[in-house]
């Protein structure tokens, strides 16, 4: 059966209801995360095509959803200007971190160090360490929202897309 056919016999009410603003990939285990406009983050096995769980602690739209590579936490940030961490396995949010001023539109764990990435509304991205839960480094510069950043795969690199027309490269290397 072909991928699409599968996602056909999904809870079609999910779509009608409430739309998806984020999706993460687990990267073992046939699952997905889908982050939604209620606030609900779904998590599915797509093999199976059923919902394992839910998680909802955000007040408002999910937007930024990932899967930590090694362990099993997923981070969430949203509307409610908060990013969140959760441990799919306990089935909880394990804490909460502030710090943006706006809507958070992105959230990426690092894939070798504790970092997690954001970029919000406020026009800034923030680097968190998420062991010591705390943000070590804003970035500035963007005129505008901040849409998407994402961390190089091999790099001490950001990149980062703003509505101000601006892609910018950032180097992060003082980090480690």
């Amino acid at each position: 059966m072909p991928l699409w056919a599968m996602f056909s016999s999904l809870d079609h009410s999910l779509f009608v209801c409430f739309f998806s603003l984020g999706l993460s990939f687990h990267p073992k285990r046939p699952w997905i995360l889908t982050s939604l406009h209620n606030g609900v983050i779904q998590l599915w096995d797509y093999r199976m095509c059923t919902l394992i769980d839910k998680f909802d602690e955000h007040d408002g739209p999910v937007r930024g959803i990932d899967f930590h590579k090694q362990q099993p936490l997923f981070v969430s940030g949203g509307d409610d200007y908060k990013i969140k961490v959760w441990n799919y396995k306990l089935r909880r949010c394990l804490f909460t971190l502030l710090g943006h001023l706006d809507y958070i539109r992105t959230t990426f764990f690092h894939h070798e160090y504790p970092w997690i990435l954001s970029a919000s509304d406020d026009q800034t991205i923030r680097v968190w360490n998420w062991q010591s839960r705390t943000c070590v480094c804003v970035l500035t510069g963007h005129n505008h929202y901040v849409m998407c950043a994402q961390f190089h795969p091999s790099e001490d690199l950001v990149v980062s897309a703003s509505l101000d027309q601006t892609v910018r490269v950032w180097d992060i290397s003082g980090l480690r």
